[in-house]
């Protein structure tokens, strides 16, 4: 049984790396036996620090995927560090809050750009080098925003819906091919993205009043997720959102 959850031997890219959500998954790859390279535009050392801590091996790339051809550059470059890529792990995201009405195009297209745009020229370039391999394990993150409408976030709320699409669309194409994607939607967790809703005391204690588990979640909480998306236990797991929300989507 461990050894469907096993990593050893995997490389694994993984965006936004730095910290968050996106540190904590590297983590946990790396707690299960994968290199992990990191892709992120600010300081990666803690999450070196944090990968080399248990064991693992961890390099870094410095990558800004709101620019033109980023994501071609970014497997490029982790291609000539490990020679191949056998989980992507596509967490990189921006949010900005502004009433729909105020709602900026410069917000609006720094948005779609990161986090729908560059999430699928990762997939469709790494999914090339997997399809050559005859296999692969792609990770989308999704979000609750990819269910519900939320407040003062269209931008956001439209790119996560396409995330999810996107990760069903990716499925029916390459599940017969050896690829599995598939996406993880995580609830309310506490990352800098969240700061400004836990920092609204009136909020905070509304949405903590509506996830079952009474907490937000925090970065470990979705190790357990990535890393059996990423495994051989979910080889039949195909264009599935998994919620890791405490109850939220039930509630």
């Amino acid at each position: 049984m461990e050894s469907l959850f096993s990593l050893k031997g995997k490389v694994a890219l993984l965006t936004g790396a730095s910290r968050g959500l996106g540190q904590g998954m590297a983590v946990g790859l790396a707690e299960a036996g994968a290199t992990v390279i990191g892709a992120g535009m600010s300081n990666m050392s803690e999450t070196r620090s944090k990968i080399e801590a248990v064991g693992g091996t961890f390099h870094e790339l410095t990558i800004d995927l709101s620019q033109d051809h980023a994501a071609a550059q970014l497997v490029n470059d982790a291609l000539a560090i490990t020679n191949t890529i056998d989980i992507l792990v596509n967490n990189a995201g921006i949010i900005r809050r502004s009433n729909a009405e105020e709602f900026s195009d410069d917000d609006w297209y720094e948005v779609i750009k990161v986090n729908q745009h560059s999430v699928f020229q990762l997939c469709r370039e790494v999914g090339k080098h997997m399809l050559e391999n005859g296999s692969g394990k792609i990770v989308n993150i999704a979000s609750m925003l990819s269910y519900q409408g939320g407040l003062r976030v269209p931008a956001y709320t439209a790119s996560k819906h396409a995330v999810a699409g996107l990760t069903k669309s990716l499925a029916n194409e390459w599940s017969s091919r050896g690829i599995n994607v598939n996406a993880i939607a995580p609830g309310y967790m506490e990352t800098d993205n969240t700061a400004q809703l836990r920092a609204n005391q009136e909020r905070n204690e509304y949405i903590t009043s509506r996830i079952p588990q009474g907490r937000w979640g925090t970065p470990d909480d979705l190790k357990g997720a990535v890393i059996f998306l990423a495994s051989d236990a979910s080889r039949y797991v195909n264009g599935h959102i998994l919620c890791v929300d405490g109850g939220w989507m039930s509630s």
